[in-house]
């Protein structure tokens, strides 16, 4: 059974969670070093288109103010004309569009009205990435006459590099969750499967001897009439052991819930453990606003989930203390069961761990007993059990919520 103490030992799942973190880790690696080589590769090309834009506002200026034909031929055709990535906006010294290149939408606008306002807009939008260039016009006497502006934003490559390192890490982010949730449910489909073939085998194996001991029962009853009180407490036991093989039985089948008196089931429980466990531990059952509370439960599923809080709460007083259970209607009409305990208490950190397979402070503990549990009320009760709260050295309160 599962135990909550401060110290929890080593047991064979206690890694997995710390191989999660390490490819969580791996994983966070890889990313900012994607993220990190692109933001280089972005500046790197941004740096370029800049110098590229400056060529550019350069050689307006000098086709503005050239007279050289040949030349003229040339800048236009190698320098002008091979910008075919950068969106560019040329504007008078008012900021009148005069020409532009590399801005598609533009080009399917037929009105020149409609243009021009759309030009306008991208202007706009251009002056929030980029102050414009100045291109100074002067005369052959060296005389400023006018300015144009050059107003340009990054090129759709730039762009789209920019934002590829989080394009691919939602990708492959999205990728890892749709994996990780196959390989979880097939897990988990193969852990319930390994726990309803070990149920169904206990059971099974329980079988053989326990049909023997109940003959055996019958065997000294005839023989020794006069024990009748030894004969009673192993008739219990007997009973206890049909019970527990029943519970195994109806692991992994749909359990048959009926309507029953959950302060008649509990104090059948406590009943049966008073005198098996140490006498220096108090039980005591309680019903608000009565005892009549009922709700549809599995009567030796449930009782076994019962009989497993209370022996971890034993265990966590070691064998001395009090156990207060109350049982009582909740405000959404549910039914609520609360056991207490005046143990070590869990700390803070421990909360989320007591119900997974694996963890218990016991050296010879598998972590089965509270993981069986939660299974047990949420898989085929439809309810909830968790921790309500616990304090160090004070004590520890489970809640049960069932449907009534």
């Amino acid at each position: 059974m599962s135990a909550y103490r401060e110290e929890p030992t080593i047991s064979l799942y206690s890694n997995r969670s710390s191989f999660k973190w390490v490819v969580l880790g791996v994983a966070l690696i890889i990313s900012a070093g994607s993220i990190v080589y692109t933001n280089e590769l972005v500046k790197q090309i941004r740096d370029r288109e800049r110098k590229q834009i400056d060529l550019y506002a350069s050689t307006l200026e000098y086709l503005a103010n050239e007279n050289d034909a040949p030349n003229l031929i040339f800048v236009m055709e190698e320098i002008i004309q091979a910008n075919n990535t950068i969106p560019v906006i040329l504007t008078d010294e008012f900021g009148k569009p005069e020409h532009y290149r590399n801005i598609p939408a533009a080009d399917k606008i037929e009105n020149d009205r409609v243009r021009k306002r759309f030009l306008l807009n991208e202007i706009k939008d251009m002056m929030t990435e980029r102050e414009p260039i100045m291109v100074t016009l002067t005369d052959d006497n060296n005389q400023i006459y006018g300015y144009k502006n050059i107003y340009y934003r990054n090129s759709f490559l730039l762009t789209q590099l920019k934002y590829y390192p989080y394009v691919q890490l939602s990708i492959i982010a999205i990728f890892g969750l749709i994996i990780f949730a196959v390989f979880n449910y097939s897990r988990t489909a193969e852990q319930n499967r390994v726990w309803v073939g070990l149920a169904k085998e206990t059971a099974h194996q329980l079988g053989t001897p326990l049909s023997s001991l109940i003959a055996w029962v019958e065997y000294f009853k005839e023989t020794f009439p006069d024990q009748k009180d030894v004969f009673l407490e192993l008739q219990k036991d007997v009973d206890r052991l049909e019970m527990i093989t029943e519970r195994f039985s109806n692991i992994g089948s749909v359990p048959q819930l009926r309507p029953e008196r959950v302060f008649d089931l509990v104090s059948e429980v406590v009943k049966y453990l008073e005198k098996r466990i140490s006498t220096k531990v108090s039980m005591t059952v309680q019903a608000f606003p009565n005892e009549e509370i009922t709700c549809s439960i599995n009567r030796p599923l449930f009782a076994w989930v019962v009989e497993n809080i209370v022996k971890n709460a034993v265990d966590a007083m070691v064998g001395k203390g009090a156990i207060t259970i109350k049982i009582m209607k909740v405000s959404d009409g549910r039914v609520a069961v609360d056991i207490s305990d005046t143990g070590k208490g869990i700390a803070k950190n421990r909360l989320t761990q007591v119900f997974k397979p694996g963890y218990t402070t016991k050296k010879r503990g598998w972590g089965l007993g509270l993981a069986l549990t939660k299974r047990i009320v949420e898989n085929y009760h439809g309810g909830r059990i968790f921790v309500k709260d616990s304090e160090l050295n004070k004590g520890t309160t489970f809640r049960i919520l069932l449907k009534s």
